[in-house]
């Protein structure tokens, strides 16, 4: 069988991205390899497509037994010969699949790296596939063999033993985040010979990554969750008892959150996991035990309500957002103090000659709160690859490109009372220190029992930040000490001081800029299909949730949301139609294909629409990312797809895609706009021209108040450029 024939028996796919194309053929070439590809690049099928395609048996090492179990799940569903060996089965259920396993019956099988060295384990593999043995290995979440990863596993490091036991078997090592000198470690450690590397791009243009200081967090996750109601949100704690009291008080406020941390019985946390993959739950708050081997496609937003603890671990869990490619966002409340308890725990719990490294890991985190730019190219040269922006305005798709750096009114004052303050403080009380609340409450004019009874109300700082609410003076402390100008020290009760730098602004009447949250203004996901369409899209996402509870099965491995969306822009009326949409293989055609077609029949007929709409086009956003340019994406444009329907087709955001509409229409010239904006919305937008002239799209979109969309602005501009030679001359 071809990589073509199995892509479309199987996945129902036409075709892999670039680098799954490279990945696969080196295992089929049997060449060791180290793929590092961000979640949700895809890197699942570049270790499952190989077996069908030769035949020949693959063992994927897997550190968890739901991530198996699902996996082996969703390939059965698609009729793929797969199974898993974990804890989890019965002795007469494991030798049941090692009868398959010998008999050639299992072509990919899913093994924890603590049973996979194990001598019965051995003796199966051996004797596997008729005799024929393994004929490649597959190590998932590769991190882990490293000791410099942000997930080190002790039991990983005995996986180099497969290299003495299955010499002629090629080893692919699988990561979603890896540093230059992570990927170092796992090559020497998993002794891989002359690996290939395959570094996919870091880069997620269909996240948007807003970092907020964190003030009321309550509220402030409470919005984040209610923009998707629909949707699915994970909201991370640092520590088990914040995910309790957060979880509670998102129950009490109607939202249906679930909690999970490693603390809760095995059962419960199954039930949660089930509950969420199934989309009986949309609400899941956790520590980081929560998410990995999570694939539900139609995570919208990823909340860290603390902050993460170094750049891979937040790039993983943010990861778990938008995995379908649609437009989602990642939401990370700041506050310095949490800084403060990352450092006391990584000093109470990592090993002494760990410190130093975890620290710095943390350290980059901080800088990521607090950048001044791109929050895109800070991630993606984070892990060394550089970063070009879709457009002039930057990413178009993180807080500080779309709302840009704000600084308070009268920052300089202000900074300059709070230090103030903060010396006196010294001054009448020597080393004996005090928070940054208590510091917030005097400069906020408080006269509560604490502020009275040190005379802290006869300062003469004290009411000098009145009319502001003591978490946002709070928050303009936690500005100076990542500036360095206050000091916060370690401990359990982390206390200010001012700084020597401090100190020397005060004395020299330094600027100092203390920046504000922006107005909240979230990315816009737009409307991918008609508003009848979007009525279709829930009937579809209403049958997979009755298929995940009547069969107790995560909804994800029926059909992703991009699968559905597919089948709702098309509105087929064939099983040849529905063979055109990218996800559905021969199997769940065949076993699923009736139903669909019949609900997509009953919806068309009661609202008197047309069938196979969009039959030319039915391509919806795939399991990930995909890449494009103004000239693979010109067919499309030509025959006049909305930037909606484009994106669809695509895979692309729908920013990104406006980005190459622009560039086509300024090299085409088309006589009209009219597919893409309204005419009325065109005028609007000319106008505003007229006023602030055609340069930079942010003082057009401000001119209009915020009422039209860049991308929008962006065509309309790209379209009066285009016209510029033909007036001139």
């Amino acid at each position: 069988m071809t990589v073509g024939e199995a892509l479309r028996k199987f996945w129902g796919f036409e075709g892999l991205r670039p680098l799954q194309g490279e990945v696969v053929e080196a295992a089929l070439q049997g060449q060791d390899a180290l793929a590092v590809m961000p979640t949700g690049g895809g890197k699942s099928l570049c270790f499952q497509l190989p077996p069908v395609v030769d035949g020949g048996l693959s063992v994927v090492v897997s550190p968890l037994i739901s991530l198996m179990k699902d996996q082996v799940d969703a390939l059965r569903l698609i009729g793929y010969p797969a199974a898993a060996l974990h804890s989890g089965l019965s002795g007469a259920e494991a030798q049941e699949i090692k009868g398959r396993l010998g008999a050639g019956d299992v072509k990919l099988l899913y093994v924890s790296p603590e049973r996979v060295m194990t001598a019965g384990m051995m003796d199966a593999l051996d004797g596997a596939d008729m005799g024929r043995g393994v004929r490649r290995i597959a190590i998932d979440e590769a991190h882990c063999v490293s000791q410099w990863g942000h997930d080190f596993r002790p039991e990983y490091r005995i996986l180099a033993r497969l290299r003495d036991r299955f010499p002629a078997a090629p080893i692919h090592a699988f990561t979603a985040t890896a540093t230059p000198r992570v990927r170092k470690d796992i090559v020497e450690q998993l002794r891989l010979r002359e690996p290939r590397l395959f570094v996919g791009r870091f880069d997620r243009p269909n996240l948007t990554y807003r970092v907020v200081p964190k003030t009321n967090l309550l509220s402030q996750v409470l919005e984040a969750v209610q923009a998707h109601p629909e949707d699915a949100s994970i909201v991370y704690c640092i520590s088990r008892k914040d995910t309790e009291r957060l979880g509670e008080a998102l129950r009490a406020k109607g939202v249906n959150a679930a909690v999970y941390h490693a603390g809760l019985e095995p059962e419960r946390r199954r039930e949660v996991s089930e509950a969420f993959a199934q989309d009986r739950v949309n609400v899941v708050v956790a520590t980081v035990a929560f998410g990995m081997g999570i694939d539900r496609s139609n995570v919208r937003c990823v909340v860290h309500a603390s902050i993460p603890k170094s750049i891979e671990a937040y790039q993983q869990e943010t990861g778990r957002a938008g995995r379908d490619g649609l437009p989602s966002e990642c939401l990370l409340l700041y506050t310095p103090g949490d800084i403060a308890s990352w450092r006391r725990l990584i000093s109470e719990s990592s090993a002494p000659e760990r410190v130093p490294y975890d620290l710095g890991l943390l350290d980059d985190v901080r800088r990521y709160a607090v950048t001044q730019g791109c929050r895109h190219r800070f991630l993606s040269e984070h892990f060394g690859q550089d970063y070009t922006p879709p457009n002039e305005e930057g990413c178009g798709a993180c807080d500080l490109c779309l709302d840009g750096f704000k600084e308070v009114e009268g920052s300089t004052k202000k900074a300059h009372r709070i230090l103030a303050t903060v010396g006196d403080l010294v001054r009448r009380h020597g080393t004996f220190l005090f928070g940054a609340g208590h510091i917030a409450a005097i400069l906020t004019g408080s006269r509560k029992q604490e502020v009275l009874q040190h005379g802290h109300d006869e300062l003469r700082g004290h009411g000098c930040l009145t009319g502001y609410s003591p978490s946002q003076v709070s928050d303009w402390i936690g500005q100076l000490v990542d500036q360095g100008l206050l000091v916060r020290t370690e401990g359990r009760f982390p206390q200010i001081t001012l700084a020597e730098a401090g100190a020397g602004a005060l004395r020299d009447r330094q600027e100092v800029a203390l920046r504000e949250a922006p107005a909240g203004r979230r990315r816009e996901r737009g409307v991918l299909l008609p508003d009848a369409d979007q009525a279709l899209y829930a009937d579809l996402r209403a049958y997979r949730t009755r298929l995940a509870t009547e069969r107790s099965l995560p909804a994800y491995i029926f059909f992703h949301d991009a699968t559905l969306l597919g089948i709702a822009a098309a509105r087929p009326s064939t099983v040849e139609g529905l063979r055109g949409v990218p996800g559905l293989g021969e199997s769940k055609v065949k076993e699923f294909g009736a139903d669909l077609l019949q609900i997509v029949e009953t919806h068309s007929r009661e609202r008197g629409l047309s069938r196979d709409q969009f039959a030319e086009v039915a391509r919806p956003v795939p399991a990930a990312p995909r890449t494009g340019s103004a000239e693979t994406l010109a067919p499309l444009f030509a025959r006049g797809l909305t930037v909606a329907e484009a994106a669809v087709e695509s895979g692309l955001a729908p920013s990104t895609v406006s980005g190459y509409l622009a560039e086509w229409i300024r090299d085409t010239r088309p006589p009209s706009i009219d597919p893409w904006v309204d005419p009325g919305v065109q005028d609007q937008v000319r106008e505003a021209l007229e006023a602030v002239g055609i340069g930079r799209l942010k003082p057009v979109f401000e001119e209009l108040g915020g009422a039209v969309p860049y991308e929008q602005i962006r065509v309309v501009v790209a379209y009066e450029l285009s016209r510029e030679p033909a007036v001139s001359g």
